[in-house]
């Protein structure tokens, strides 16, 4: 079983979609996948705050079970888990949202497995993700790839949190969860919990950039392309922070094509979506 975890609320239906689509069909593995959504209710934050629904989840497993009829789509709400550790904490309003903070629970959750893949949902496989999973993390609490512009400004073993594989069984002996959520509860962190695992951190794996390349997309090379937010020079120095599900951006500003397969297959999923559970 190839254990996966994203974390979010009702908006990630898009990014987890279109991740999965590039997972399922760029892998030729034979192993079933499980994957896992964090998600909670925080409404009294945000109106938009609220967690994604069992129909969507239902769904996205509906889609997994096409490539493999033992793949599953777990649910977990973390509401009163969050409540309970971070509710009022000085991370709450972080950089991003607070659905960043939901990786941090994965110790405390029964049934978590001693292997697990925790990715953003901005990010889309370019070759087979068993070249990343199956990294030997035995001697580590995880593997992680350095940030693309915090190596330069921050350090240079400075990791990217959005691309993290967990050896639960470590991590849990050093206690490196336990240690990032008491900073997350005591400490205003400017990346909020990238920097409360990289400072918890006791012995992590750095793997080659091509498994979180947050830049470019590299056609022979690049495992795991990472959409996040980056600089862009012209017509004039701005930052724009552009997804994968943005399929028209994907192809004026990036010129990718090499998703299409994928892009193509998620437009025409989401309108059946939106017709059959949304009634639009």
């Amino acid at each position: 079983m190839i254990n996966i975890l994203f974390s979010g609320n009702k908006g990630v239906f898009d990014g987890v979609l279109t991740c999965m689509l590039s997972i399922l069909k760029r892998t030729t593995t034979t192993e079933p996948f499980h994957f896992y959504i964090y998600t909670m209710d925080v409404s009294h934050l945000k109106p938009e705050y609220l967690p994604i629904s069992r129909e969507a989840c239902d769904f996205l497993q509906q889609v997994a079970k096409e490539y493999n009829t033992e793949n599953v789509v777990e649910r977990v709400d973390v509401t009163k888990l969050y409540e309970r550790e971070f509710s009022g904490c000085p991370n709450e309003q972080c950089y991003c949202s607070p659905y960043t903070l939901l990786r941090l629970f994965a110790d405390l959750l029964d049934n978590t497995p001693d292997k697990l893949l925790y990715l953003d949902i901005d990010v889309m496989f370019n070759k087979d993700i068993t070249l990343l999973y199956h990294q030997d993390v035995t001697d580590y609490e995880y593997a992680a790839a350095r940030d693309h512009y915090g190596k330069y400004l921050l350090n240079p073993n400075y990791i990217n949190a959005g691309v993290l594989l967990f050896n639960m069984k470590r991590m849990k002996e050093t206690g490196l969860l336990e240690k990032a959520r008491e900073l997350i509860k005591t400490k205003k962190l400017l990346f909020a919990d990238q920097d409360a695992i990289y400072r918890s951190t006791t012995a992590k794996k750095m793997l080659p950039q091509k498994f979180n390349d947050q830049k470019f997309l590299h056609k022979k090379s690049t495992v795991v392309r990472h959409f996040s937010k980056r600089l862009f020079y012209l017509p004039y120095p701005h930052t724009d922070n552009i997804k994968q599900w943005r399929v028209s951006d994907i192809h004026r500003i990036f010129h990718y094509y090499s998703f299409d397969e994928e892009l193509f297959e998620y437009i025409y999923l989401k309108k059946k979506y939106e017709r059959e559970i949304e009634g639009k």
